[in-house]
């Protein structure tokens, strides 16, 4: 599977995973609300890139690649609620993971578009 092989999804795999820990010690009351927002935007991180690989154009590959930017900004929007909320304690490691990640992907991204206009 070659979306397997990829830096960017293996890297999204272990985001999601983190997340997935994070918002297990959040209040029962926010595990339908919040925790559940977090956890849906994290799994979309990987889940985008692996479907956007098995695509037949760089078209439609990059469109994935996208929406896992997207869910990238969600995911630091809402772990920002959440530390405002007294939720989490802030961790400029895990900011920079999210931040070095979308990094990766546009670049990816750029490769895929240039392969594609060979």
């Amino acid at each position: 599977m070659r979306h397997r092989q990829l830096q960017i999804w293996q890297k999204g795999m272990e985001l999601a995973q983190k997340i997935y820990h994070l918002v297990a010690a959040f209040p029962s009351c926010e595990h339908y609300a919040l925790a559940d927002q977090l956890r849906r935007a994290a799994v979309s991180v990987p889940s985008n890139i692996a479907e956007g690989a098995q695509r037949q154009s760089a078209k439609d590959f990059r469109h994935f690649l996208s929406i896992s930017i997207g869910s990238l900004a969600e995911i630091d929007t809402q772990l920002e609620l959440a530390i405002r909320l007294g939720y989490l304690e802030f961790s400029d490691e895990l900011f920079k993971e999210i931040h070095v990640l979308e990094r990766m992907i546009h670049a990816f991204a750029t490769s895929v578009k240039e392969k594609s206009s060979e």
